[in-house]
């Protein structure tokens, strides 16, 4: 028996060490699995990392290059006739696209971006995607998202309407989504990125204020908060796209809270609830396959290797915030067990704005 165990233990050990093997030692010392991908490394620590997330704190910026991302790809139709993708139009044509309602307050991003994309030497889609893998990497019990190298150029800016908007109906999320491929379940896992954001032009007179509790931590608090009764405005509310929130300092979108209620969504909202395995796993799933629409896969290169791996949650398991208890729950979903959750001590928190914003 000892020495089966044995036998096992070194069948183990060998095949590490094999996959350590096939890798590529670049020359900074990383390994890859791809050569090419060595060039990547230098455009992580020296410009992603040290110039546009100050060092690696998920910020701001690491929240903004997300949702960059996002606004980049989503302006695309299975269908046909409407933009490229996950090609990073967003970024080269930022003038253009900046424009678009939709995308009030993304300037800040894209004009931080820009310089430094330059600077890179990567087309503009890779620049959009890795930054916003890279700095999903840097918020504590996130993903570790994938990322493919080798985008070309893109030809022309998105056309405008197609990224949905906190005003919108859930039958008009639904279809926008549907017409980029996406499922409403997938809508949903998409929103998840909603932990570590903030409204910058809802309420222009609160830029920065986030939409959970915890906007530097990828945890479901989102999901649950989104859920509870709310109680005032943050700001001068109420603004088109927010409704009331449970918490000073937090805003609600109106489009989070109604696909939370609607009989299409509500059960795949409320099954994220505290269900920080689902969530991770999920998100991941979608972003991979967002970050890579409209483009030929087969001629990318997988370079998922180069993102930082992101911090593990010591505790994910959340709370409801001080004062609220299962009796605030707007439950829409009865025939889904809603998880039970211990309430904090203490005074409700008013929440500080996100810096920089």
């Amino acid at each position: 028996m000892a020495f089966a165990r044995l036998a096992a233990f070194l069948a183990v050990a060998t095949a590490a060490s094999a996959s350590i093997t096939r890798g590529f030692q670049c020359p900074t010392g990383q390994i890859t699995a791809n050569k090419a991908c060595c060039a990547l490394f230098p455009i992580v620590d020296n410009i992603l990392q040290a110039q546009l997330f100050d060092g690696g704190e998920c910020g701001e910026e690491a929240h903004s290059a997300l949702r960059l991302s996002f606004h980049d790809a989503i302006g695309f139709s299975i269908h046909g006739g409407k933009g490229g993708g996950a090609d990073g139009s967003i970024l080269a044509f930022n003038r253009t696209e900046n424009a678009f309602h939709a995308n009030g307050g993304i300037d800040e991003i894209t004009d931080e971006q820009f310089p430094l994309f330059q600077q890179s030497g990567l087309s503009a889609g890779d620049f959009v995607h890795l930054a916003a893998a890279v700095g999903t990497a840097n918020c504590p019990g996130a993903p570790r998202l994938k990322f493919f190298m080798g985008r070309p150029a893109p030809k022309a800016p998105a056309p405008d309407l197609t990224v949905p908007e906190p005003t919108d109906t859930v039958t008009a999320i639904l279809a926008r989504f549907a017409d980029a491929g996406f499922s409403p379940e997938e809508a949903v896992a998409l929103l998840s990125s909603h932990t570590v954001a903030a409204a910058d032009v809802v309420d222009p007179t609160i830029p920065g204020t986030p939409f959970d509790s915890t906007p530097f931590t990828f945890d479901t608090q989102i999901f649950l908060e989104v859920l509870l009764k709310g109680r005032l405005f943050p700001g001068t509310g109420p603004n088109p796209g927010e409704v009331e929130s449970p918490l000073a300092g937090e805003m609600r979108l109106q489009s989070d809270f109604v696909l939370s209620q609607d009989p299409r969504t509500a059960c795949f909202w409320q099954a994220m609830v505290n269900n920080q395995e689902r969530m991770v796993e999920q998100f991941q799933a979608v972003m991979a396959k967002l970050q890579v629409l409209g483009q030929d896969k087969s001629k990318l290169i997988d370079c998922s290797d180069v993102v930082p791996v992101p911090k593990v949650l010591a505790n994910p398991t959340i709370k409801f915030p001080p004062t609220f208890s299962q009796s605030d729950v707007q439950v829409a979903c009865p025939n889904l067990r809603f998880p039970a959750i211990a309430t904090q001590a203490g005074p409700a928190p008013t929440i500080a704005p996100v810096p920089g914003s």
